[in-house]
């Protein structure tokens, strides 16, 4: 059995980020973690994950998304990031917190932004096996010009570690 709570994987080919998209992103990642809560759906598990930002990081949000939106991206405001609301229930074009959902079934959703510089996509995909269950959660960026790789740059280091968190956090909690 595996020690670690999260760790780094491919992106599942039962995801239905369209393959192309995601073979010619120009940053991708995916973290597996363990699910005991085998009947939570994937907006349990979405919820569980980004509904609980503590508040030093949600107030680097605030700071990065002020800078996003200074350079002319599409970004949640300070208010939308302080008071997300989450729902038990969503249906496709609906907003998850501060994301637009483009695709929703029962094991996953696709949540994202399209934005001038990139566009980018969050998979949270529940997997089921005969003696497991797992979320997995899947990002792809595309790019549009220089800015967006610049971008990226910067924002990489810290999505890797703050999404392992939020995810080890969730574990941690009885969440996921």
């Amino acid at each position: 059995m595996n020690t670690r709570p999260v760790v780094e994987c491919d992106i599942p080919a039962s995801s239905v980020l369209d393959r192309r998209s995601v073979e010619a992103a120009y940053f991708r990642d995916s973290y597996r973690s363990p699910l005991s809560r085998v009947n939570a759906s994937v907006v349990d598990a979405f919820v569980g994950i980004f509904a609980h930002h503590p508040l030093w990081m949600k107030l680097i949000l605030i700071a990065r998304n002020w800078i996003a939106t200074y350079c002319g991206l599409d970004a949640p405001t300070a208010s939308e990031i302080m008071n997300a609301r989450f729902k038990s229930h969503y249906t496709a074009g609906e907003k998850i917190g501060v994301w637009p959902i483009f695709s929703l079934s029962d094991t996953e959703l696709i949540a994202g932004r399209d934005n001038k510089h990139l566009d980018f996509r969050l998979s949270v995909l529940k997997e089921v096996n005969d003696e497991t269950a797992s979320i997995v959660v899947s990002t792809i960026c595309n790019v549009h010009n220089r800015f967006g790789k610049v971008y990226l740059f910067f924002i990489v280091p810290f999505h890797r570690w703050g999404l392992m968190r939020l995810m080890s956090e969730a574990i941690a909690a009885g969440r996921l």
